[in-house]
């Protein structure tokens, strides 16, 4: 067990900056096996980018202070809840591809419970872990085993597990264990993806996004307990070796789009856009950004879908209200042998 615990506000800034570090120097090997649910080689792009997203918005100023249900006000910059609520949206609102999308929701709705308190705890991060898996899940209109999903998931079942036998109990040590099982769990899921999925077996990988997984909890796990990454987890995940090939290089393109936004929409208006867009398409995410609605009671939601063409779905869009940040990225790319540097150089050129 480690000693140096820090379970604060600066511990989350310290895992999402080491995230962001860990996905850039990973993003490589992840692209070279994401065949699922595209063969579009750049899962370790998109979870980079987006991680980045989250760990530069809290290099600026803190978030508005929090309130606790005590009435004891919170300082922002000492809110853990409110740090990763900042992080979240701005993930979000930057988010790129499934994995990042999912992502974000992930932070997004781990920040709720962890709302007004200073200091995260074996049961607080228990509670976190299963309020970001179970909205990850419902954020996708047809979501899969074998992905990154079942990756939070059995992560969250591991902490919960360790947290009920500790019997509520909040100290350094308990917060230790539920971490350390939370990041074996993600890593026994990892392994699973490949024979859970038809396209993984085939190519004898690993899911993409369910190894970002891993690696952004074992950031977690590092930040708080003070340890270096755990590099021999990654030992062994097929198909994740330097020398293996880059997989989805040899496998056929797929057609079509990705089509991404943020719009305000009423309940029933994301209600409609969800089940329109599940009938044009596939790989539909939609999630609330922010948790209050604007002075018409409309939300704000991040809107994510893969379109054989993207005028209709633009234009259904459209009709329910007015989009914003809209992109619209091809899922047959040309094989860059280093997408994250290529995105670097075209955002901060």
């Amino acid at each position: 067990m480690q000693t140096k615990i820090a379970a604060n506000a600066q511990a989350m800034k310290r895992w999402l900056g080491k995230a962001e570090t860990a996905l850039g120097n990973h993003s490589d090997r992840l692209n070279a096996i994401n065949i699922f649910p595209v063969a579009d080689g750049d899962t370790g792009t998109n979870l980079y980018l987006t991680v980045r997203a989250a760990a530069r918005a809290l290099q600026e100023s803190p978030p508005e202070t929090s309130q606790r249900a005590s009435i004891q006000l919170v300082p922002a910059q000492n809110d853990v809840g409110a740090v990763l609520a900042k992080a979240g949206q701005a993930a979000m609102e930057q988010a790129r591809g499934n994995s990042g999308t999912l992502f974000s929701v992930f932070l997004c709705a781990a920040a709720e419970p962890l709302s007004g308190h200073m200091r995260l705890t074996a049961t607080l991060l228990a509670a976190a872990l299963n309020r970001a898996q179970i909205r990850a899940w419902s954020a996708l209109s047809d979501p899969v085993p074998g992905t990154m999903l079942s990756v939070m998931e059995a992560a969250a079942r591991a902490a919960a597990a360790v947290d009920a036998a500790q019997n509520g109990n909040d100290s350094n040590h308990a917060l230790g264990l539920v971490l350390d099982a939370a990041v074996e769990a993600a890593l026994e899921a990892v392994v699973r993806t490949e024979g859970q999925l038809d396209a993984l077996q085939a190519a004898h990988v690993v899911d993409a996004g369910g190894v970002g997984m891993l690696l952004i909890l074992d950031c977690l796990r590092s930040a708080v307990l003070g340890g270096e990454l755990q590099s021999e987890l990654l030992d062994g995940l097929h198909g994740y070796d330097v020398q293996d090939p880059h997989i989805h290089a040899d496998l056929p393109d797929d057609d079509g789009v990705e089509v991404m936004c943020t719009i305000s929409l009423s309940p029933l208006d994301a209600a409609t856009l969800r089940q329109r867009l599940d009938e044009l398409g596939d790989s539909v995410i939609m999630s609330q950004v922010g948790p209050s609605p604007d002075q018409e009671g409309r939300y704000r939601w991040r809107v994510h879908v893969h379109v054989l063409e993207p005028g209709p779905a633009l234009e259904m869009i459209g009709s329910l209200g007015e989009p914003t940040g809209v992109t619209v990225s091809e899922l047959a790319l040309p094989r860059d042998p280093n997408p994250v540097e290529a995105d670097v150089r075209s955002l901060e050129g």
